[in-house]
């Protein structure tokens, strides 16, 4: 059966009027080809930072590698700034790491901020740079793990809320008996679990939103709104999407114990249902094993993507593909459809750090650290763009006292309306690591209507608040036979209209 469903994804895609080239670039040598961060630099060349601490810049016309710098600690993000100049997210810091004389490698490393504390835990890794419409720079910082314990040397002030003390949370032989006291994740020093707001000379610094587990993506869509996106364990039933404002919670109760004027001891004792209260709610989902596992980066497609243009892409470690990221803003929330992208392609997994080149092709670092991924550069070029047939938008409205589904398309839609079917379902918010699918029920959908130009569908629906809606695309066609490119979207109706 597995092999079956493989095989008709491969011929559905290969319908598609849209077609991509996946091309694997030859890895450095002596270098551990995982990376870390991705950065098309202007002249066509890519700047690429690896787990182990190099930074190496790719010339994809002569298809071979330079050091520019390395000793870096597992950085996880780079932004260019120039083709001299770098901002690098560091384990321990941000740092800017430059050329100044011209001759091709790093001579100078200036730290930038690293105003966050460190325990020595394997789990408190940092990711970013993501630069907002502000000018600054956003970072995210990952929580402990009671995988394991804490080091005798720490970094920043230490909280004193939890079960166990600073001397019990030192990992030593008898950790294992003393571990499910420590919360399954921890926030036991400055800021884990918070994104960072830090000026580009760091010299102006704010813990900008707390709430998050493992914040491996973040970055801005193309109207400036933050997206962070987390990963499914405790308090995440599966892995969310987040819009995130200044000031907000986002669902992970342990960073909130470095919120300013704290007083409500630990935060995991708290009432669920004060928690769910206090939490932004997700964007969007994506539902275990069946849209994504673990979801990374976002990034913006450019012009030269066509109806793609000005959506966001999201990376994808442990499955191939990766996914696109509609957003839908009602009753003041923006909330979204998520639909998967490079599906029956040559892609692969591990896709960790995106970078869109000045000629509109997309490169992609690819990482694993231990859990499913894999490694190295691919290059994605698409052909065909003019005669693509996706989904472009998707609303949830309401007309005549019902909720109605708005799906629009880039082609127009000559067959296949009957075939349009759906469900639903959601998952707990709780403090167990993930959660089983709830609330499932088939979607009772109205007969679909059709725009006058076909390139738009209404759908009667009746939507539950909350709830992800999921509706499989897969019948449609387009006048020229090609199959969409991305079957089955997710909708998170957070909210009703």
């Amino acid at each position: 059966m597995i092999r079956y469903l493989s095989y008709f994804a491969a011929l559905t895609v290969s319908a598609a009027a849209v077609t991509f080239k996946v091309e694997r670039m030859p890895n450095p040598s002596g270098v551990d080809p995982q990376i870390g961060g991705v950065a098309a630099l202007p002249d066509g060349r890519i700047a690429t930072v690896f787990h182990r601490g190099e930074l190496m810049i790719f010339d994809p016309a002569k298809k071979s590698w330079s050091k520019f710098a390395e000793g870096l600690q597992e950085p996880l993000g780079i932004f260019a700034e120039s083709s001299s100049s770098f901002v690098v997210m560091q384990r321990s810091e941000l740092t800017r790491i430059k050329d100044s004389d011209g001759d091709g490698k790093a001579d100078e490393y200036e730290t930038v901020f690293d105003g966050f504390g460190m325990t020595g835990n394997y789990h408190e890794f940092a990711f970013g740079p993501a630069k907002g419409p502000d000018g600054f720079y956003y970072i995210a910082l990952n929580l402990g793990s009671n995988g394991a314990g804490i080091r005798e040397e720490i970094r920043g002030k230490w909280s004193d809320i939890g079960v166990l003390d600073f001397k019990q949370m030192i990992h030593d032989q008898n950790w294992s008996k003393r571990s499910k006291d420590a919360g399954r994740m921890y926030s036991r020093v400055p800021y884990r679990g918070w994104v960072m707001r830090v000026s580009p000379d760091g010299k102006s610094t704010e813990p900008f939103a707390c709430g998050f587990r493992s914040p491996e993506g973040i970055g801005f869509d193309a109207q400036g709104n933050l997206l962070v996106t987390d990963n499914e364990g405790d308090w995440r039933g599966t892995s969310p999407l987040h819009v995130v404002k200044r000031g907000s919670f986002n669902g992970h109760p342990a960073s909130l114990v470095w919120r300013e004027g704290w007083d409500k001891g630990d935060p995991r004792m708290l009432p669920v249902p004060e928690l769910d209260a206090m939490r932004n709610k997700e964007t969007g989902r994506f539902p275990q094993g069946d849209l994504a596992n673990s979801p990374t980066q976002p990034v913006i497609f450019p012009e030269a993507w066509g109806p793609y243009a000005g959506q966001v892409l999201l990376g994808e470690m442990n499955q191939n593909r990766m996914v696109r990221y509609l957003p839908d803003d009602v009753g003041g929330f923006r909330q979204c459809a998520l639909l998967p992208m490079f599906d029956g392609t040559d892609l692969g997994n591990g896709n960790h750090r995106l970078s869109f080149g000045s000629d509109g092709a997309l490169w992609v670092g690819k990482t694993h650290l231990s859990w499913a991924g894999a490694e190295g550069l691919v290059k994605i070029t698409p052909s065909g763009l003019d005669k693509a047939f996706i989904v472009t938008a998707v609303k949830l409205e309401k007309e005549g006292g019902k909720q109605v589904f708005r799906i629009s398309f880039s082609q127009p839609v000559a067959a296949g309306l009957e075939g349009i079917a759906g469900n639903r379902f959601s998952y707990l918010y709780r403090q167990d690591y993930g959660s089983p699918k709830i609330d499932e029920a088939v979607l009772a959908l109205d007969s679909p209507v059709m725009a006058e130009d076909k390139k738009s569908v209404s759908i009667g629906v009746e939507a539950k608040e909350g709830a992800i809606h999921r509706l499989d695309l897969s019948a449609l066609r387009a006048a020229d036979g090609a199959a969409l490119e991305g079957q089955v979207l997710y909708y998170q109706a957070t909210k009703l209209p």
